[in-house]
């Protein structure tokens, strides 16, 4: 039962005259659809994942309209799908999470920049950037500079992102280039109203067929030789044409101020954290109006140098607001003034840092500096306060605790299904001795925090056991490569297993099997478990396996010889499974497929199911594991063996002992894991296993009442 979109599938049947409330992502979802989309695609993850979920989900919707949704298997894919506006007058949307999805696109965005596109071709990128983010730090400016696409960074106010979607469709159209509309993640999360349009259905669609393909026309390739006609085309034609539709349809907004010989230039989507920046030194207020003029970049590429000039010209100073580093946009408007012997002093990253999100207190520090130099008394000492203010508010906040706050690591959900085989690889470990593992992207990531700390690498989604390639050879002890069942189809398939299949390459692979691409919000897979899965039943989660084996299928059909499937809460059968991996006579790839349904999707399941049972009044049994405190020794192993959040301490009941004891906390989904460690690891006898009955039936009362009293009558008076 996946994540339901029901109430934000009827804010995109908004029609005229309609008010949109909701947030960023969504707004761009209806914009799309206002925009004569015809045709939408991508790789789901934060921060745009709800943009495909949705639209996946709404797709009765979506065939009323004639717009086809195509969830892809990697962004590549996804790309690739624009090529449809090559030679054909349709507009088409894709999204993924950048920088990391844009590398992985970025072949097939080259090959489609180089001929250009005639219908729109619109990249939504969910720009991952900050300490809020879960990637590399990097930006996708540089794409668009290499590859001649126009960028979009819009100004965090609905209607202003919903404007910049359609115009993006135009400016597409117009210069022929594909456009990339860059959100950050809090852009994307903006809350906000817009006033709607009709959606406007595609012309050609799934519900108006075109009768014939495009004539043949060698330039539409990306191939030499005409690939040297499409590099004079982009600085002959298609970027003049972006630069003239940018002016013409004032897509960067200029905001006049009254000191006219200053001028701050900001990229559109660090607009709101400016303004609150200016505020503390008194130049704006909290509409917006600002002292000092703005020249506001929806459009950061490409840049139009009259424009900038004219901005520029007769100020005794302008600062560039341009978060991330190389800082481009300050050196090509370097370049552009020089060029036209404009001689406004330049600031930039000289008064803000190199790197890193620009917070309204990074922002307020360098405006402080600017305005210092240029605007004497100007409200700098006021920033400085304030500045010291929230400084000193967090180091009284520190004070009022006795002592710093243990270190948190982030770590795996309640009752997971990958806990157990990094508890299975730790006991793997003690006995074979330390091994390289290469880890990948995913919930499995969390292996690397402790209580496992498992992980040499991470190059990539997919790319674990390509990784390892290098190190294998020059290893005593054979390596490890870990990726999930989203990895699995993402990437790895081809860049690992069929690359270490050709090389006879003698590695190990395990492959977590949780049934959905749970890292990026628990999307569905080719090898999503199937109905039989899905049926409820009280023999608890061992049972329900082997429902789908389209990964195994496919391994023995590119020629895996060594393959197992166990079920991950299994640890004693892990451990004896991946120690024979490493241990075997048999030379080339083994594989383990680790088997376990993703908790998270589990609950989401089970949850409205056992409700639905105790409503009826049926009898529900449910699992509960727990402590006995009078047999906890005090070791704690098993913490350190499972680093389960609902696993913890508390003081020792016991007045003669010191050592706090082992305790299960509510929040326990019943998965066993710890009662398996126990056992595999030969750990103190101390976890116990309960039945919770609810809606007993009557030989249940009557058993119980009779035990009770057994129980009592044998306890001392």
């Amino acid at each position: 039962m996946e994540v339901s979109f029901a109430k934000e599938i009827e804010l995109l049947r908004l029609g005229a005259g309609d008010t949109f409330h909701g947030e960023g992502i969504l707004a761009i979802t209806k914009a799309l659809l206002q925009s004569g989309v015809a045709y939408v695609g991508g790789y789901q993850g934060a921060p745009v994942s709800h943009l495909l979920d949705v639209m996946v989900q709404a797709k009765p919707y979506m065939d009323e309209l004639g717009v086809h949704v195509e969830a892809c298997s990697n962004e590549a894919s996804a790309a690739a799908m624009l090529g449809a506006s090559i030679h054909y007058p349709l507009r088409g949307a894709v999204t993924w999470k950048s920088i990391v999805g844009t590398n992985v696109a970025a072949d097939a965005l080259s090959n489609l920049s180089s001929p250009g596109v005639i219908g729109g071709a619109l990249i939504v990128v969910g720009e991952d950037y900050g300490e809020g983010a879960s990637v590399i730090q990097e930006r996708t400016h540089a794409y668009a500079l290499k590859s001649s696409m126009c960028l979009l960074d819009p100004r965090p106010d609905l209607g202003v992102m919903v404007k910049m979607v359609e115009h993006g469709f135009r400016l597409s159209e117009t210069s022929n280039m594909p456009a990339i509309l860059e959100l950050r993640i809090r852009a994307c999360h903006v809350r906000g109203s817009f006033e709607t349009r009709d959606n406007q259905p595609p012309l050609v669609s799934t519900r108006a067929l075109m009768e014939n393909p495009a004539g043949f026309d060698y330039m539409k390739l990306a191939h030499p030789p005409v690939t040297f006609r499409h590099e004079k085309l982009k600085g002959d034609q298609r970027i003049p044409a972006a630069r003239k539709y940018i002016v013409e349809q004032k897509l960067n907004e200029l905001f006049d101020g009254k000191h006219a010989d200053l001028g701050i230039i900001v990229q559109g989507g660090l607009y709101n954290a400016l303004i609150r920046g200016l505020q503390q030194l008194g130049l704006a207020d909290a509409f917006g109006n600002t002292d000092i003029p703005l020249l506001v970049l929806n459009v950061t590429y490409p840049l139009v140098p009259e424009q900038v000039g004219e901005f520029c010209v007769g100020k005794r100073a302008v600062l560039v607001v341009e978060e991330g580093q190389p800082e481009y946009i300050e050196q090509e408007i370097a370049t552009l003034l020089r060029r036209r012997d404009i001689q406004t002093k330049l600031h930039g990253k000289d008064l803000l840092p190199s790197g890193g999100e620009y917070s309204v207190e990074v922002l307020a520090t360098g405006l402080t500096q600017f305005a210092s130099s240029y605007l004497p008394g100007a409200g700098a000492e006021d920033a400085k306060r304030w500045l010291a203010g929230n400084l000193q508010r967090r180091q009284d906040a520190a004070g009022t605790l006795s002592a710093p706050l243990p270190i948190r690591p982030p770590g795996f959900c309640i009752g997971c299904p990958e806990r157990p085989v990094f508890s299975a690889l730790k006991m793997v470990q003690q006995q074979i001795g330390p091994m390289h593992i290469a880890a990948d992207i995913g919930c499995h990531a969390f292996g690397t925090f402790e209580p496992f700390s498992m992980g040499h690498s991470i190059l990539g989604y997919g790319m674990s056991l390509a990784s390892r390639a290098g190190v294998s050879p020059v290893m005593q002890r054979r390596t490890l490569a870990i990726m999930g069942d989203g990895g699995f189809w993402h990437n790895g398939l081809l860049t690992g297993v069929q690359s270490a299949l050709f090389n006879n390459d003698d590695a190990v692979l395990l492959i977590f099997k949780n049934g959905y691409s749970s890292a990026t919000g628990t999307q569905n897979l080719i090898s999503t478990p199937d109905s039989a899965f899905k049926e409820m039943g009280s023999a608890g989660m061992k049972s329900q396996t082997h429902t789908n084996t389209t990964i195994e299928s496919t391994l023995q059909g590119l020629g895996v010889q060594w393959l197992r499937t166990v079920h991950t809460y299994e640890v004693a059968k892990m451990r004896a499974t991946l120690t024979e991996a490493f241990t075997s006579d048999f030379n080339g790839l083994k594989v383990v497929v680790a088997e376990g349904e993703c908790q998270l999707e589990r609950q989401r399941r089970i949850k409205p199911w056992i409700a639905g049972l105790l409503k009826k009044g049926k009898r529900v049994v449910r699992v509960k594991y727990g402590v006995d405190e009078d047999v906890c020794n005090g070791d704690h192993a098993c913490i350190r063996l499972s680093g389960c959040p609902t696993l913890t301490l508390k003081d020792n009941p016991d007045p003669l002992k010191v050592d706090p004891v082992a305790t299960v906390i509510d929040g326990c989904v019943g998965c066993g894991l710890c009662g398996e460690n126990a056992h595999a690891a030969t750990l103190c006898p101390s976890f116990y296993r309960a039945e919770v009955v609810q809606n007993p039936q009557w030989h249940e009362r009557l058993f119980n009442s009779i035990r009770g009293a057994v129980v009592r009558a044998l306890q001392p008076a």
